[in-house]
């Protein structure tokens, strides 16, 4: 076995015989969420308002981020849940079916693997992987476990986005020869945060996990962990993902371009922050593109937005018009006066996290993983392309994808960042 070890997948075989619960077909879906932090704490809202799920274990390293979901459970007049310290708990439990994962990015991989192993589905949130090799080793154990595992992607279960994806594929603009997304999102500095005692009910060490043990900063662990090579991907693999997977889904579900150049920097600040905060990488593929830009600063606008809307967002670029979609909806623009011929808003209500809950907890009754609209696969691809993004940054040159080997052929230093010196025993093998 190339993705888990032998004896790490036989020993998860043997946990998911004793920790996989027999469902009804009435039964709720009892589900465990993993990380109760900012994203854990949308996890679970969300599925206090869908019927099917009963939240039914609550984990966390931090003692108080599970005292306050807990109360949140009471408050709603729910039923209390079990509390964990350490996932591996939750994934003994018999009694959780399926688990929801909103840790930090490099804990994304290990803890769908163990998950999977343990028998429990698993929703994670986006970007699926923390490296390439992760994402490998991610689809690999779903289909030898035969879980369900649905990357945390919400726009492919935002009607609006389905349709507009839907129109591109029909030929509303024609022949596609590029997709651009858009990550401006405004990012202030960090500042430089200085090492403290670890607060108190903190497991650290689980909480860097697979990564470097590393003295205790707050900018380290409150949310600007997606700013340090260790625990994040920076904004490209942070908000940039999404837009990134909608360039992918718009293409035809492309893979690996032929080469891939980025370019950029930390520009303007003097802080803790290592991931650029500008950044603009074009992926190659025969007759197509992707190009992706983030920028964190000051910035414009761009495809025909107003002055002050700091665009997220995609492009869509044909031989005969173009498409803009965002958050509030698309536009289409054809011809050689680019007319709007075309536009939908979203949606009034949530960001289509629900429906994509939903149809996750549909997936874990029927046991068919094609029914769920950001499969694994879907979401290691988009993840892995936001990875390429990155290696090229960060090695200074544009870099070629060897397909035969899934490798950078000749090149030692990009093939050195596909994976990572995992901390014992946090590997992904």
């Amino acid at each position: 076995m190339s993705s888990v070890s032998r004896r790490h997948f036989f020993q998860g075989a043997v946990l998911a015989a004793s920790a996989t619960r027999v469902m009804g077909a009435n039964d709720k879906v009892n589900v465990g969420i993993i990380g109760l932090g900012g994203r854990g704490n949308d996890h679970q809202s969300n599925y206090m308002q869908i019927p099917e799920a009963r939240i039914a274990g609550l984990c966390d390293v931090n003692q108080a981020a599970r005292e306050r979901s807990q109360t949140r459970l009471t408050n709603a007049s729910l039923e209390k849940a079990a509390e964990y310290d350490d996932m591996r708990k939750m994934f003994a439990d018999k009694n959780i079916d399926a688990v929801s994962i909103a840790t930090p990015n490099h804990w994304h991989a290990l803890a769908t693997i163990w998950a999977c192993q343990a028998g429990k589905d698993v929703y994670c949130e986006k970007p699926a992987s923390h490296n390439i090799h992760e994402s490998r080793a991610m689809v690999a154990v779903a289909r030898k476990t035969a879980r369900m595992v649905q990357i945390g992607s919400q726009s492919r279960s935002t009607p609006y986005k389905m349709h507009a994806m839907q129109m591109l594929h029909q030929g509303v603009i024609g022949k596609l020869y590029m997709a651009k997304g858009l990550c401006y999102k405004r990012r202030k500095s960090i500042g430089k945060a200085p090492v403290t005692p670890v607060p108190a009910g903190i497991d650290w060490s689980q909480f860097l996990g697979p990564a470097p043990l590393r003295d205790f900063t707050m900018n380290r662990y409150k949310y600007n962990w997606h700013w340090f090579w260790d625990t994040g991907n920076g904004d490209i693999g942070n908000q940039g993902v999404h837009e990134m997977d909608i360039c992918r889904w718009g293409l035809g579900e492309v893979t690996w371009p032929e080469s891939t150049s980025s370019t950029g920097g930390k520009y303007a600040y003097d802080d803790d922050q290592e991931t650029p905060n500008t950044q603009l990488a074009s992926m190659q593929y025969p007759g197509m593109e992707i190009v992706f830009e983030v920028r964190g600063l000051l910035t414009g606008p761009e495809g025909g937005q107003p002055v002050g809307n700091y665009a997220v967002g995609n492009l869509f670029y044909g031989d005969e018009g173009w498409m803009w979609v965002d958050s509030t909806g698309f536009q289409i623009y054809r011809g050689e006066k680019s007319e709007k011929t075309y536009e939908e808003k979203a949606e009034r209500g949530p960001d289509g996290t629900i429906a994509h809950m939903k149809n996750f907890l549909a997936a874990c009754r029927s046991r068919n993983y094609k029914e769920l609209h950001a499969e694994i696969e879907i979401g290691a691809m988009s993840a892995s392309l936001c990875h390429l993004a990155n290696i090229s940054y960060r090695v200074k040159h544009t870099i070629k994808w060897n397909a035969a080997g899934m490798n950078f052929g000749a090149d030692a230093a990009a093939n050195e960042l596909l994976t990572r010196k995992y901390r014992a025993p946090y590997v992904v093998a």
